[in-house]
Order: structure tokens, then C-alpha cells, then sequence
């Protein structure tokens, strides 16, 4: 028997708890520090946060699927769907759809999860695709669902999934389990370990003809939400597609025994490092509040326009910092009033330079703050093999 369903134990899943305690505790802990540092943001940068968040995910999980969205488009449409002010930007389908499932996903946190639901997400996320037949619903394709690679002459299959006709059983049986596990369910299962384990059942049912991907974190992250009790806003997604080598091959070395350990150990390292992006975001949110209101009405339109796509890319930086080339580039100043901007932007200290002449490269004067990898080993001893 290849697969984990195939398997007399599937899906009763087994880990050493033991190895994911501290863990758990770092990311409650996180949990806590995140909640009392969105506490001291004004509402403006709330509904920032909020918006910037939401995009990110909706963005980065379907980067993973190799899938490029528009960010001004998405982010115009969660804001719609929130009741906010925004531009009058019409977004496409696939951009609108992957909005919608970000918006409901922040709504319905709390509720439990329904086949309903999980059905109207995908529908969501294939929005405008024409080239499936099935959207809205369970597969239904005789054919075996796979995930392969290579060339078509000699295939190399990565997993497959349960044939179309155990899919409605086997969801029915998700649904049940998700609920069960959650913190009001009886059997509450802690917060990494749950959203683990759901997002693995869920990637080995595969139950969509497409869309499988982006449902499955959308799971994950209301299983860690529900544990929070409110919307969690981690960078799930955002720190999957950073290591999205090593998510593929966690995944695949996960689906061929129901002993999960190995990958509750990997995901508790990305969630963790999730959470530590996610801080690092809202701090920089601060910062950047702060720098605008002491720079409001000092800028001129092209120093302006620099600046916001520089905070654009985040705590992490404009990569490689930014070139009197790149400020022209941007802005579409002269050389010499590139140069005469540039240096009106450290006076004042909005940029910092490194570097002279034509190695001169600017950077925000906030704090960068980079996320480091997150590696979850755990002690060696027997596993007490908790069972669901």
C-alpha cells in the first residue's frame, strides 16, 4: 500500500506530542504578544493591517499554485467586500474570487466548518476558469486524481489521491473531525498540532478537481484562528511560498504513513515563523505610521511616490536598496533631480545611504526587521502517540 489512505489506520492519525509542546506554548505565547500590539494601533492602521494581511495570504497562496495576481486589484476588492473606502478598480475573476474566500475566511473564523462552506471557497478560487468541470463541487472524474512532474513520456506521481467515489465519504468524515477537534468540540486538539494535521487530511483527500492548494491553507489558518479566538492574521501562506521547495516535499514525504510527526514538526517551524513575520509586519505598520505623519506635507509628488513603494515592500526591505536609477525609474526625475530628491531624503531622515557615487544605495530610516527560518526538532524520546 502506497498511500496514507490506503492504509488500515488512515486516518487516525499518531505524533509525539512531546516534540511539539514547546511549540505550542511559543506560538500561545506569540498569540498574546500579537493581540496586545494590535491593541495600540489607531483604527486607520487597523484597517491597514487588516487589508494588507488579507492580500498578502490571497497573494501568496496563489503564487504557490504559480498563479500571479494583481496586489492593487485584490486589495481594492477585499476592501469593497469589507465596506471600506477604495478605488473604483475592477478586478478579474480569479483576483474578485480569492478576495471573496479571504474576507469570508476573516468573517466565519469562529463557526464551524461546513462541506457547504469548503465547497462555496473553491468555487471562490476557481472563479472565471473555464477549463473545469467541476467548480463548486467534488470531483467527480473517473480517472485517478495525481500530483506529477516530469516529462509526459516518463511521469514521476508525487501522490494519489482517494478515488472520486470515496470523496464524499471521506469529507463527510474531515468535516466531523475539524469540528470535533476544535476548542469547543470535546476532543480540542492544541493549536499547530490541529491546523497541521488538518491541512495534511485535507491535501490527501484532494477532493477538488483544482483549488485543493489555496482551500486546504484557508483551513489551516481558521484552525489556528479558532484556537486564538479571533483572526489570527498570520503570514501562513506568505511563509509557505518563501519555503515552498521544502512545503512540496514535506507534504509529499507526509503522504505515505499516518505517523505524522516529521510534518507536524516542519509546520510548526513555518507556523511559528508565520507568526514571527506577521509581528514583525505590524511593528513596521507602526513605523511607518509614525514616519508619514512627522513627513506629512514636507515631500514633494516624486519623493512621495518613492517613498510609498519603498514601504510597499515591507519589513524586509526594498531589496538590494534603492539606486538614484531606481528613484528615476520610479518616479521619472532626471538624474540631477534624482539626486537632489534623494539627498532631501536623508536630510530629512526618511532615507539613510550606504555607499558612495554610483554604489549609493538608500533605505528606509525605520528598522528592517528580516524573519529568520523557525526549525522545530524536539527532544529524543518514545512518542506517546496521541490518537484521532
Amino acid at each position: 500500500m502506497r498511500w496514507n489512505w490506503q492504509q488500515a489506520d488512515w486516518p487516525k492519525f499518531s505524533w509525539d506530542a512531546a516534540r511539539l509542546k514547546k511549540a505550542e506554548e511559543r506560538f500561545l505565547v506569540g498569540s498574546g504578544v500579537f493581540a496586545g500590539t494590535v491593541r495600540h494601533l489607531g483604527e486607520a492602521e487597523r484597517e491597514e493591517l487588516i487589508v494588507e494581511a488579507m492580500s498578502r495570504e490571497a497573494l501568496k497562496s496563489s503564487e504557490i499554485e504559480g498563479e500571479m495576481l494583481d496586489r492593487a486589484s485584490v486589495q481594492s476588492s477585499i476592501r469593497k467586500q469589507l465596506g471600506l473606502a477604495g478605488d473604483k478598480r475592477r478586478a478579474k475573476p480569479g483576483e474578485q474570487g480569492i478576495a471573496e474566500l479571504m474576507v469570508d475566511l476573516y468573517r466565519t473564523y469562529a463557526g464551524p466548518l461546513t462541506e457547504e462552506a469548503l465547497l462555496r471557497w473553491q468555487g471562490m478560487v476557481v472563479k472565471g476558469r473555464t477549463d473545469l468541470q467541476e467548480t463548486g463541487r467534488y470531483r467527480r472524474d473517473a480517472e485517478a486524481m495525481q500530483v506529477v512532474s516530469g516529462p509526459m513520456h516518463a511521469p514521476k506521481v508525487h501522490f494519489e489521491a482517494p478515488p472520486s467515489s470515496r470523496v464524499p465519504r471521506e469529507m463527510a468524515r474531515f468535516v466531523k473531525w475539524f469540528n470535533r477537534t476544535g476548542p469547543e468540540g470535546g476532543e480540542a486538539l492544541p493549536a499547530v498540532t490541529r491546523a497541521g494535521i488538518a491541512h495534511l487530511y485535507f491535501e490527501c483527500i484532494h477532493p477538488f478537481e483544482d483549488g485543493n492548494g489555496r482551500v486546504g491553507r484557508a483551513i489551516a489558518e481558521k484552525a489556528l484562528a479558532q484556537s486564538a479566538g479571533r483572526p489570527t492574521l498570520t503570514a501562513l501562506a506568505a511563509t509557505m511560498q518563501v519555503r515552498r521547495k521544502d512545503y512540496y516535499q514535506a507534504l509529499e514525504a507526509a503522504n505515505k504513513s499516518n505517523e505524522v510527526t516529521g510534518w507536524l514538526c516542519w509546520f510548526a517551524g513555518i507556523a511559528l515563523e508565520a507568526q514571527a513575520r506577521t509581528e514583525a509586519e505590524v511593528q513596521f505598520l507602526i513605523d511607518k505610521a509614525r514616519m508619514l505623519e512627522r513627513l506629512r506635507g514636507q515631500l514633494n509628488a516624486r519623493q512621495e511616490k518613492a517613498l510609498l513603494r519603498m514601504l510597499r515592500e515591507g519589513p524586509e526591505g526594498f531589496a538590494g536598496g534603492l539606486s538614484a536609477g531606481n528613484y528615476a525609474a520610479i518616479t521619472g526625475a532626471s538624474p540631477a533631480t534624482a539626486t537632489r530628491d534623494l539627498a532631501d531624503l536623508v536630510e530629512k531622515r526618511a532615507l539613510v545611504r550606504r555607499g558612495e557615487l554610483r554604489y549609493a544605495r538608500y533605505e528606509l530610516s525605520i528598522a528592517l526587521r528580516k524573519v529568520g527560518r523557525v526549525r522545530v526538532e524536539g527532544a529524543e524520546r518514545a512518542p506517546t502517540s496521541p490518537r484521532i
